[in-house]
């Protein structure tokens, strides 16, 4: 696993360590890896939907 050092506002890190305590995740580093896991499937969602959308022939 790589390291990568990112700047994230003071809120947003307050909301995480939030979620940690709550027990939703066991620490930040899996809650990030958990927002980055759903914005890429959402991402290859997205294409997905647009490939489909290409594969009709424009009459």
């Amino acid at each position: 696993m790589e390291r990568v050092t990112l700047r994230i506002p003071k809120q947003q890190i307050d909301e995480v360590e939030q979620m940690v305590e709550t027990g939703e995740f066991p620490n930040r580093s899996e809650a990030i890896r958990s927002a980055v896991r759903d914005m890429l499937n959402e991402q290859d969602g997205e294409r997905e939907e647009r490939g489909r959308n290409r594969s009709w022939a424009k009459v």
